[in-house]
């Protein structure tokens, strides 16, 4: 069974058990959250969607929280004396999905 969630304005095909890193979410390590803003579930059989997801709920655990790699920003403009250079490194929270609950049956 798989979801696909939003969160942290970008959405996440996710499955029980897989790991992965979202955008800072203010919470502790160790701690288990829940996502609700579920957009669809599948299985081998069909998909829900709409409706259908009432209820639907992603649970994760928070394995740790970090910083991504510095990525190197450089303005350079010829011939007119102007190079401009900024790095920027992005917070994020590694999660690891540990249950996937389904909406209503219709």
């Amino acid at each position: 069974m798989y979801a696909v969630l939003v969160t942290g304005g970008k959405q996440y095909r996710v499955m029980k058990g897989e790991t992965l890193r979202v955008e800072l979410l203010d919470a502790e390590a160790g701690k288990e959250i829940t996502f609700d803003n579920v957009l669809m579930l599948g299985d081998g059989d069909g998909i829900k969607v709409g409706d259908a997801l009432k209820g639907a709920t992603v649970t994760a655990t928070i394995k740790a929280h970090g910083r991504a790699d510095k990525i190197r920003i450089v303005k350079f403009r010829r011939r007119k004396h102007h190079r401009k250079q900024m790095g920027h490194r992005q917070h994020y929270t590694e999660i690891e999905i540990t249950g996937i609950a389904g909406g209503d049956k219709k």
